[in-house]
């Protein structure tokens, strides 16, 4: 048996993790996330709120705390499912979807994965060439390839740099928000900058949500070793507190930054208000964006490995495949990384709102499907096997279900790249994100009970017998009870 700890680099990918291999405890959780949130890249969604949406910090400010604690409650509620399952967030929506239905999902977060990243190198190599003679094409390079190197050794090293930085950058935050206020001062027009209007101030909601919310699809992928019998509620708070002061308290320094210094980027705008220890914030920022481009490599990598097994089951991916599907995904994320570097922050808004649009009906769907259809049991065995097992190779009420989550939300966009009737008609307010929530979830519990009852009844008029157990594949161990 592959035992976790028996080398520097992880060896397990998208197999299940057997009981007696689980370890940690649920503060782990609160760590990983505060510390992982800590970076540039929540500073520029504060920053947008405040530059592009033209807020007043006032406005500015409520508008964010409102959008993490909405997008906070359903990041958080994917935490238990980790420790239940023992498996990857994506290869858990093969529950819901199907086999080869959940590619269609997987396959837009490998994107979201990739895109993020991609952000994360931009910002660190602006960064890096706003302090030193580097290039910010060379700093892009040197983020990325720092950040696959801590992603090849997985996830324990992941864990790790996370509770470093939840220490250094959560006192270099502290640091900045003194040297702002008390040392250097912010000009005095910050506090009169922007007009408040309604379409900023729900646009700065969406935003905030969606930033809480597009880390939804790997959640699992960071609880996955901990304890089976790790608590729900434990596994929520922990989480929920973690995920929404490590992203709120940066983006309330990104929307004051915003407010400062019109016209500027976020870097620039940082180094101008911490004085002399710019050099200081901006290190242990961009260290900070490396730590969390790791972790968004790893989970693209997961997620990348899944397809692979998906297609052909009998594969049973290790270090070395994803290791090596590691570099892959940092080749792309430095092509789109050093194509989108001249309109980082117009590129960068338009894409979690697009983002926004196909996540909310995934995690309506996963959500739904594990506390009120399923009850957080799941026959973990079916799950790898390529026909899907009970769980089918399509769900149609799943795909149905995630394609009308989608089409509702288009007439009620509105983002620089697109304005829905329904939007434009209301002042360019954006509610897609809410009513793609609230409707998705309905929908899905109406189809999957219609869906059930239908196989009841064939069941029941079906001659054959019942089958016997599918056989264990290779990718669930002895050890392992179904969740």
């Amino acid at each position: 048996m592959k035992q976790v700890r028996s080398s520097a680099i992880e060896a397990r990918t998208i197999e299940h993790i057997p009981l007696n291999e689980r370890h940690g405890k649920p503060r782990q959780m609160f760590v990983f996330w505060f510390g992982s949130s800590m970076t540039l890249g929540t500073m520029a969604a504060g920053f947008t709120s405040t530059s592009l949406y033209g807020l007043p910090w006032w406005a500015a400010l409520p508008a964010l705390l409102i959008g993490v604690l909405i997008g906070g409650i359903v990041l958080s509620l994917h935490a238990a499912q980790g420790p239940q399952t023992g498996i990857p967030q994506m290869l858990q929506t093969r529950a819901q979807f199907g086999s080869y239905g959940s590619l269609l999902v997987i396959i837009i977060v490998i994107f979201s994965f990739v895109g993020f990243t991609a952000t994360n190198m931009v910002l660190g190599g602006q960064a890096i060439a706003s302090i030193t003679p580097i290039s910010t094409p060379v700093g892009i390079i040197g983020i990325g390839v720092t950040a696959t190197v801590a992603a090849a050794f997985g996830y324990t090293m992941i864990h790790r740099l996370a509770g470093v930085m939840s220490v250094a950058a959560g006192t270099t935050l502290l640091l900045a928000f003194i040297w702002m206020f008390g040392v250097v001062r912010l000009p005095s027009d910050t506090w009169v900058t922007g007009e408040f209007s309604f379409t900023g101030f729900l646009g700065t909601i969406s935003l905030g949500t969606l930033w809480m919310i597009s880390c939804a699809p790997f959640v699992s992928d960071y609880t996955r070793y901990l304890p089976k019998d790790t608590g729900v509620r434990v596994a929520f708070w922990a989480t929920y507190a973690g995920s929404g002061l490590g992203a709120f308290l940066p983006m309330v320094l990104g929307a004051f930054l915003g407010s400062a210094v019109a016209g500027a980027d976020v870097v620039a705008g940082l180094a101008s208000l911490t004085g002399n220890i710019s050099i200081l914030v901006i290190v242990v920022f961009s260290i900070a964006l490396v730590t969390q481009s790791a972790g968004l490599i790893y989970c693209a990598t997961l997620s990348t490995l899944t397809v692979g097994q998906t297609l052909f089951s009998r594969w049973a991916p290790g270090a070395t495949s994803r290791i090596v599907i590691s570099v892959l995904t940092l080749a792309v994320s430095i092509v789109m990384a050093l194509a989108g570097e001249a309109e980082f922050l117009t590129n960068f808004t338009n894409f979690i709102l697009i983002l926004l649009c196909v996540l909310i009906p995934w995690t309506a769907i996963n959500l739904i499907d594990y506390y009120v259809i399923r009850h957080g049991e799941y026959d973990l065995v079916a799950i790898f096997e390529r026909d899907g097992g009970q769980y089918g190779r399509i769900n149609g009420p799943a795909v149905i279900s995630y394609f009308i989550g989608i089409a509702v939300q288009i007439p009620l966009l509105a983002t620089p790249m697109y304005t829905g009737p329904v939007a434009e008609a209301i002042g360019g307010v954006d509610l897609s994100w809410l009513v793609g929530l609230l409707l998705t979830s309905p929908v899905y519990v109406v189809l999957m009970r219609r869906y059930s009852r239908q196989n009841v009844t064939a069941a029941t008029d079906a001659s054959a017998g019942v089958s016997g157990p599918a056989p264990a594949s290779n990718h669930f161990s002895k050890s392992t009870t179904h969740g």
